[in-house]
């Protein structure tokens, strides 16, 4: 789940660069939906969520029906998903337990992003990440490590928590004439 102070940033982020306020919104692995529905209260319209895990839906419909939040969560692979938006913000799988398993996130934002990406990856991606986004034809604007602790989540882990090396990406998408 992503921290609440590292949503915030992200979010606050993509404000105030234009990219939310009058903006379509897309949430690549909205989980909970703690990112679609901060960027619908900031302004973001329409909204939408997509996550694979159809319970993460409906505990992500709950949370946006409680806050008055306008986000449509869609239970599905985001691999799948064609409907663009002006913005993509996301935190995908790190790729640490499964190989691999950020790809198809970096690959659908590049593809549905028209203006900009907002996400978190861990600082070991920092070249692949780069390389994705020039294959895109996308421009990195920043790139900033953000705090993040990972809870205990896991029965091999052996701390309460554990601070990760995760940065927060800005990535413009838009093409200029």
């Amino acid at each position: 789940m992503t921290p609440p102070d590292a949503a915030a940033e992200m979010l606050f982020s993509a404000l105030a660069a234009g990219d939310l306020d009058g903006r379509s919104v897309l949430d690549l692995g909205s989980g909970t939906g703690r990112l679609a529905i901060g960027a619908a209260l900031l302004g973001a319209a329409p909204v939408d969520g997509v996550e694979v895990d159809p319970a993460l839906v409906e505990i992500a419909r709950a949370a946006a029906a409680r806050a008055a939040a306008a986000v449509r969560f869609w239970a599905g692979p985001v691999d799948r998903w064609t409907a663009p938006a002006d913005t993509v913000v996301l935190n995908p799988p790190f790729g640490a337990q499964r190989a691999h398993a950020d790809r198809p996130f970096w690959d659908a934002a590049f593809r549905l992003a028209r203006r900009a990406v907002y996400a978190f990856a861990l600082a070991d991606s920092r070249t692949f990440i780069a390389r994705r986004a020039v294959a895109a034809d996308a421009h990195v604007l920043t790139t900033r490590p953000i705090a993040w602790e990972l809870p205990r989540t896991f029965p091999h882990h052996t701390r309460p928590k554990v601070p990760l090396r995760v940065d927060l990406w800005q990535v413009r998408t838009e093409r200029t004439p």
